[in-house]
């Protein structure tokens, strides 16, 4: 079976990478991930990957002169590799919408939220305010539109009496790392097809909303 090869955008620790590179060892999965990448050359995360034998790299945002500079150093990186899809786990950079037309379809991200709700940051204690009794997490295809893409998968937690953003956090990371390798197997298997904004082949279940977890 020909894997496709991945590439794992970080900024910071990278906990879903984590997960994703758990997935991938696995001899029937349709994708090996080639290389991890941040945008910050001290993320945690990159030594990590280091350590498992993945290739990694650093593109410094803050060394170029606006974010088409950077993402055309970024570009020569993946194609370096030889990459043909990208996972954004935790990369805290606005992707230019010529950048992501480029890698249109081929190209996921998750969100902590069930989307469309709570978009952007701060989820969790947004979740908290508004008092809704179930909140999550999304993956999704990336288009120029933040946090708007076709929806893969999801997952829902109960929110708890008494929950604070962390306790919260903690417990929709935990589906993050859930439903996310579950996506990048569907997405890479090529099973996956977009009609109107929407995913379809997923084969049910796997990408419709998960039952609330405690």
């Amino acid at each position: 079976m020909s894997k496709r090869r991945v590439a794992i955008l970080i900024s910071g620790r990278g906990s879903n990478m984590e997960s994703l590179i758990a997935a991938a060892r696995a001899s029937d999965f349709p994708a090996e991930i080639a290389l991890v990448l941040s945008n910050r050359p001290d993320a945690p995360g990159l030594a990590s990957a280091k350590a498992q034998g993945i290739a990694t790299a650093a593109v410094d945002h803050k060394i170029h002169a606006g974010r088409e500079a950077f993402e055309a150093s970024m570009q020569k990186m993946l194609e370096a590799h030889r990459i043909d899809f990208i996972c954004l786990a935790g990369f805290m950079r606005l992707l230019t919408a010529s950048f992501v037309t480029h890698w249109a379809g081929r190209i996921i991200n998750i969100h902590p939220a069930i989307l469309p709700a709570f978009t952007g940051l701060h989820t969790h204690e947004r979740a908290l305010k508004e008092g809704v009794k179930l909140h999550g997490c999304t993956v999704h295809f990336v288009v120029p539109e933040m946090d708007a893409g076709p929806i893969i998968a999801q997952a829902a937690v109960s929110v708890l009496d008494g929950d604070t953003p962390e306790t919260l956090g903690r417990r929709v990371l935990a589906q993050e790392h859930r439903i996310y390798p579950l996506a990048l197997r569907l997405a890479a298997s090529g099973v996956l097809r977009i009609e109107d904004g929407r995913v379809f082949g997923a084969g049910g279940a796997e990408a419709a909303l998960a039952s609330p977890a405690p």
